[in-house]
């Protein structure tokens, strides 16, 4: 049963009140590879004059979080609270925050970042010297009742009242992801053609954000025939089915021999990093976007010839901006990704919905705590 205790609201920063809130909240909690459970935790408070604490009213799960719960990324710790995407209304501001105020709804990014350190002075906001990736990875995440976001002002965005909350959350990471990560690092010129290897989440969002250059070609590669139908929906103009093993002849047969000029890796298995190398035309680029928990082999002994170019990258979020003008234009849909919605108590749920996304048909499943 939660805890009733209550404390005062807003002591330790600006929006101090005389009203009361419960000590504890709701959360989704990681206790190790393939643990998890939805229960009681402590409500975050203010830790630094620059933090905000936030009440979730959206949000959803990320591929990385399976990554989590796979044991892919050991610096997440038992008793983590999971999530790093998101939209919520501000409970409270510490003293150094001026421009966010209590009730502002606002978009939280997947990457806190100072905005003064030597790495975000360079657009390098993943590396931040004291954020970066730290949401429900080395801190407590979004996949709960409320959540304290360090360096609120440069890592939470305000939203109109209006504003599709759907649409929102899913500017908190996976379109950045994919338009930075791929799209961008992968340079996509006019007339290119271009081959994404994994049609989720990520992939699809590279997909919308790399029709923004005109390629003359998208191939999109998945085993699910569902997402292959869904990438052909939203301007794929060729869907290569890889579960007969047969991808990279499929692509390379599409191209007449050349194969293709990007190749965005987003899936992150070693099985797809191999198609990627097989399938990236001389003088391409290969555009790491997946997870990857386990080495993959750099066939070298082929391509040190091939100029190509091959890039990774941890989302920066330096385009949310960008993204979030074409989002409240309409020029950009990312709820259109949606395929499953959820009250956040359900999130035990949504994980084995999201989990077997091509048994249930699943895109993005979306937690709604209002």
């Amino acid at each position: 049963m939660r805890n009733t205790d209550t404390v005062p609201a807003g002591t330790t920063g600006r929006s101090a009140t005389l009203e009361l809130e419960p000590a504890t909240m709701m959360a989704l909690v990681y206790h190790g590879p393939g643990k998890r459970s939805w229960e009681e935790k402590p409500r975050p408070r203010l830790q630094a004059p620059t933090d905000a604490i936030v009440r979730i009213t959206t949000t959803t799960i990320c591929g990385t979080d399976l990554h989590i719960l796979k044991g892919d990324v050991p610096e997440v710790t038992d008793g983590r609270i999971l999530g790093h995407e998101g939209v919520g209304v501000v409970d409270e501001v510490g003293s150094a925050v001026t421009g966010i105020k209590r009730g502002d709804k606002v978009l939280i990014s997947c990457i806190s970042a100072c905005g003064r350190c030597d790495f975000c002075r360079k657009g390098m906001y993943s590396h931040c010297r004291t954020g970066g990736w730290v949401l429900g990875h080395t801190i407590d995440g979004t996949q709960a009742e409320r959540v304290r976001i360090p360096h609120a002002e440069t890592s939470l965005y305000v939203l109109p009242a209006d504003a599709s909350e759907e649409g929102a959350a899913l500017l908190s990471d996976i379109f950045p992801t994919g338009f930075e990560c791929g799209v961008l690092n992968g340079r996509i010129k006019p007339g290119d053609t271009v081959a994404i290897v994994g049609a989720g989440p990520i992939g699809l969002a590279a997909l919308l954000t790399a029709q923004f250059y005109s390629p003359a070609e998208v191939i999109m590669i998945d085993l699910d025939e569902n997402r292959l139908a869904q990438a052909l929906a939203f301007g794929a103009t060729r869907a290569v089915d890889s579960g007969d093993g047969k991808a990279v002849d499929k692509v390379m047969s599409l191209t007449g021999g050349a194969g293709v000029d990007v190749v965005i890796e987003a899936v992150g298995t070693p099985a797809t990093f191999d198609i990627c190398q097989a399938v990236v035309a001389p003088g391409g680029v290969i555009a790491n976007v997946g997870v990857h928990g386990r080495p993959v082999q750099l066939n070298l002994e082929r391509l040190w010839a091939h100029n190509i170019t091959l890039t990774t990258r941890l989302v920066d979020t330096v385009t949310t901006p960008m993204l979030l003008k074409l989002f409240l234009s309409k020029r950009l849909d990312p709820a259109k990704l949606v395929t499953h919605r959820f009250k956040l108590g359900d999130v035990m749920k949504a994980y084995d919905v999201f989990g077997n996304a091509a048994q249930e048909r699943a895109l993005k499943v979306v937690l709604k705590n209002h």
